[in-house]
């Protein structure tokens, strides 16, 4: 018992001394399940103290963007912002089911619509990192069938395939298009086989964001790990991780208790895309990304030179000032005055519009999920380049407050 008294004071008296720079994450992981204000993660990562007078000077101020620019009576959702894995700022509002009365609080995964293709992008790093398939390698490798021979991982990660939209299918195909089937990946691939879909573009030849790419890229996880889509994403991230709360959206048996999504008091009704995955379909908390993006400061979760291919811009590289660009699944802003460069990723999917955003050189997260149609949770973006950059940014106008109370 004295022994156990000794560890412990002699733990807290050094998390709470000094800076840390240089100490292991994993060393404070027991005073985390104390300190509800601290995520940690089960990987070697190093981490400095945030001080008091950091916090002191950036909560204010993220609390009156906060109120100003997201918080309404017609926002319902998400909103954290941790710096080093210590949570800054932290708020819950709204209902994941408004019949039930259910609220959303820090255990609620919300839909990240888009920003499930980050996660995406990572589980097939993750897979190059173990050798298990190459960045430059054909999809056709993986799937022989597959009609765009040209195809690669990289392009599509980095939305430079061509391949055809998957929701420009039914104007395709016109009267021979079932509206009524709920579609599968397996399904869009064999679409594309039959149909032989004409492609926007050459492979590799410019930039076009299109959801197919990543459907195909969870085929090719799928093929690559011997597993479904669903287990493959839990056991190269989520469990790693300890993202509790995060899971790939089961349209047979989740309808039912999952977060609902909204449009003012209307629930979104389901449709036949809502059974794809890869492009959307995962659910997530604040905490649980926050997990996600502590890891990935970690050589143990990714090697560093995977990460750097991530955020390295794909399409303005010819561009001499570059306003955005992609990466491999991650999107990024060169800010004015010296051209600094954001990364991050939105999404948006029948009412969830949600916004992810690592500040790498800060080391700081800045999420906001939304599960109620409104582009407020996108102004994080001017929050976080007033902030943490040294742009000073106009506010991206949240959508107007009649258009939020349309039913």
């Amino acid at each position: 018992m004295k022994l156990t008294l000794i560890s412990f004071f002699l733990s807290t008296l050094l998390y709470f001394s000094g800076p840390m720079v240089g100490t292991r994450q994993f060393v404070s992981e027991n005073l985390a399940n104390l300190d509800t204000t601290l995520i940690t993660i089960p990987f070697n990562v190093k981490f400095g103290l945030v001080s008091e007078a950091y916090i002191n000077e950036k909560k204010p101020k993220i609390d009156s963007f906060y109120h100003k620019f997201i918080n309404s009576p017609y926002y319902s959702g998400s909103f954290l912002v941790a710096k080093n894995g210590r949570i800054i700022y932290e708020d819950y509002r709204g209902f994941s089911n408004a019949k039930t009365g259910k609220k959303i609080d820090a255990n609620t995964a919300i839909h990240l619509a888009s920003v499930s293709k980050v996660l995406t992008a990572t589980a097939i790093l993750k897979l190059v990192q173990d050798d298990n398939i190459m960045l430059d390698q054909k999809v056709t490798d993986w799937i022989p069938k597959f009609p765009y021979k040209n195809t690669t991982i990289r392009t599509l990660l980095n939305h430079r395939s061509g391949l055809p939209h998957y929701s420009n299918f039914p104007g395709i195909m016109k009267k021979a298009w079932n509206r009524k089937k709920v579609l599968t990946n397996k399904d869009i691939l064999d679409l594309m086989i039959k149909q032989k879909f004409k492609p926007v573009f050459a492979d590799n030849t410019r930039f076009d964001y299109c959801n197919t790419n990543y459907v195909i890229l969870a085929l090719v996880i799928e093929r690559a790990t011997g597993q479904n889509f669903r287990d493959a994403m839990q056991t190269l991230i989520f469990k790693p991780l300890g993202m509790k709360n995060t899971f790939v959206f089961n349209y047979e048996t989740d309808r039912d208790t999952v977060c609902k999504s909204y449009r003012g008091s209307n629930i979104f009704p389901w449709d036949q895309y809502d059974n794809l995955h890869g492009d959307k379909n995962i659910y997530s908390t604040p905490r649980d990304l926050v997990k996600f993006d502590l890891a990935t400061y970690s050589s143990d979760f990714i090697k560093p030179e995977l990460l750097q291919e991530a955020y390295y811009g794909y399409s303005a590289a010819k561009v001499a000032k570059p306003i955005k660009d992609y990466g491999l699944g991650m999107r990024m802003r060169f800010l004015p005055p010296n051209g600094e460069k954001m990364v991050y990723h939105n999404g948006w999917w029948h009412g969830n519009n949600t916004s992810f955003i690592p500040v790498k050189k800060d080391t700081v997260t800045v999420i906001c999920l939304g599960n109620k149609y409104s582009n407020r949770p996108y102004a994080t973006l001017s929050m976080v380049s007033s902030l943490f950059y040294q742009k000073k940014t106009e506010i991206e106008t949240p959508v107007p407050t009649e258009l939020e109370m349309k039913e």
